[in-house]
């Protein structure tokens, strides 16, 4: 099997570029808002765009990642233990990153994370730097499984992941850039470091590619590893933040409309 840099070879190297730099877009059109709100996001809108985020990944873990990998594995659990292992990995993966990097919880009404004394302007870039780890990872992990030849990937599906990944991107850009502006930053300040935030994604997902040389029989393994990452950064982060505080059922609305908006872009370009 050919290694990951002569894949890249083989596949329009623009088409690669922009695959991965797509979900990177997201982050920085989200922050722009820093240009078009004074200085805070109103919780409604707040809630709103957390659970869209949700609802994006839980979308996006599944359709994309969680059930190619159960297609490649095979029936039966004999054969789709990596799928579960994976997932396991995944999870525990970011709870280590979790308890390791200092970083403030997207609600502020929630206790900060690890103990330190990094402004909080930097713990907020930081959990979304973290958030954005396992989005890169499965935009890397599915464009190689392309590249790869695996036939329950498509280009069109890697290109559905990018995109979904882009548009719950947004949100996660303006809840960095507008509360740096609420602390006292220039908006142009704000809007640089909220979209310097989103740098992590196209950096994990490269570097997840070219980890992986000889793919084909461990895709399961790491498009599942991928989906666990994801999950607990919603389950542990975007859910709790989106229903907290008066009128929840916003946050929920917002999942419901994510979830639809991704499942309907994997089926048509998938």
């Amino acid at each position: 099997m050919q290694n990951s840099a002569n894949l890249i070879k083989t596949f329009d190297e623009m088409e690669i570029i922009i695959g991965l730099t797509i979900p990177f877009l997201g982050t920085v059109i989200g922050a722009a808002m820093v240009f078009m709100f004074r200085d805070r996001i109103s919780g409604l809108l707040n809630r709103a765009m957390l659970g869209f985020a949700s609802g994006v990944m839980v979308a996006a873990s599944f359709w994309s990642l969680l059930q190619p990998a159960l297609e490649q594995s095979g029936e039966g659990f004999s054969n789709s233990w990596p799928v579960l292992a994976g997932f396991a990995a995944g999870i525990c993966f970011l709870l280590l990153l979790d308890s390791i990097i200092p970083h403030q919880h997207i609600d502020e009404k929630m206790a900060e994370g690890p103990k330190s004394k990094l402004p909080r302007s930097i713990k907020m870039i930081l959990a979304v730097a973290l958030h954005n780890i396992p989005e890169g990872m499965a935009v890397g992990v599915v464009f190689a499984g392309v590249l790869n030849g695996d036939t329950s990937l498509t280009a069109a599906g890697a290109f559905a992941l990018s995109l979904g990944m882009a548009i719950q991107n947004i949100p996660e850009g303006a809840i960095i850039s507008v509360p740096l502006r609420s602390e006292g930053k220039s908006r142009r300040e704000a809007f640089t470091w909220g979209a310097l935030s989103g740098l992590v994604e196209p950096v994990a997902a490269l570097a997840t590619m070219f980890l992986i040389e000889n793919s084909s029989g461990t895709m399961p393994l790491l498009l599942s590893f991928a989906a666990g990452a994801m999950l607990y950064v919603v389950v542990e982060e975007l859910i709790p933040a989106s229903q907290s505080g008066e009128h929840s059922n916003i946050g929920t609305i917002g999942f419901a409309t994510g979830f639809a908006l991704m499942m309907s872009l994997d089926s048509f370009m998938g």
